[in-house]
């Protein structure tokens, strides 16, 4: 099996001069999932090379073994630093594909034409999508075999109002995912903020937050594994 992980390419936390990127937790605990798993890994991004960091998510309090295990692999940290661009990547080579999150996506993905037409392609091949935390914002305008939103119908979740309000960050953002989630037509559900939350319908897997990375993988491998 090959799975593509998709990260975000925007450093720039809106209009407040802070930065921002990817989750590491959020890539690291599903790139293990699927590589202990025997998986094979491709990383892109909307500009290819090295994604950024969101600076907050390498604060001692957010590391996890994974993340650890992430700063002691050169091989992973030199996948992560040459990641293919995204218009040169086809779903037709992949079983599969993983949108970790962070704020950056907020911002890079959810009118980003190439990724949404990635997106769908695997859609129309009934291959499994996969997105956590802000993640689920690459799947807000995307739509279905039956022209639809993508999300409509189906269970979801992904970053919540209240962990977003806990974070400070509600005028921040170009909008709250859980209220666009809701307006696609997506019938949302979560968790306690923080907690462990993960939502499976048919081919289309979402976590609510960075606890939900590793859980999301895994969810996406027995999708995988029952073909």
């Amino acid at each position: 099996m090959k799975i593509l992980m998709v990260l975000t390419s925007d450093d720039q936390l809106g209009n407040t001069g802070k930065k921002t990127g990817f989750w590491l937790e959020e890539f690291a605990a599903p790139y293990y999932v699927l590589k202990d798993a025997g998986v094979a890994i491709a990383v892109a991004s909307p500009k290819g090379g090295q994604p950024p960091l969101d600076p907050k998510s390498e604060i001692p309090e957010f590391q996890t073994e994974l993340t650890q295990r992430f700063r002691t692999d050169t091989d992973a940290q030199a996948e992560l630093s040459n990641t293919k661009k995204l218009a040169d990547v086809s779903a037709a080579d992949f079983d599969a594909v993983f949108y970790p999150g962070g704020h950056g996506p907020m911002w890079d993905m959810p009118d980003n034409a190439t990724s949404i037409a990635l997106i769908e392609a695997f859609v129309k091949a009934d291959k499994p999508v996969a997105a956590v935390c802000h993640a689920p914002v690459a799947f807000v305008n995307v739509h279905g075999k039956d022209g639809e939103y993508l999300v409509k119908g189906k269970r979801v979740t992904g970053f919540t109002n209240t962990e977003e309000a806990a974070m400070d960050l509600t005028t921040v953002v170009p909008f709250l995912l859980e209220d666009r989630l809701k307006e696609r037509g997506g019938i949302y559900s979560k968790a306690a903020n923080w907690v462990l939350y993960v939502q499976v319908d048919g081919r289309l897997v979402t976590g609510q937050n960075p606890a939900s990375s590793g859980p999301a993988a895994e969810e996406l491998l027995k999708l995988l594994c029952s073909v």
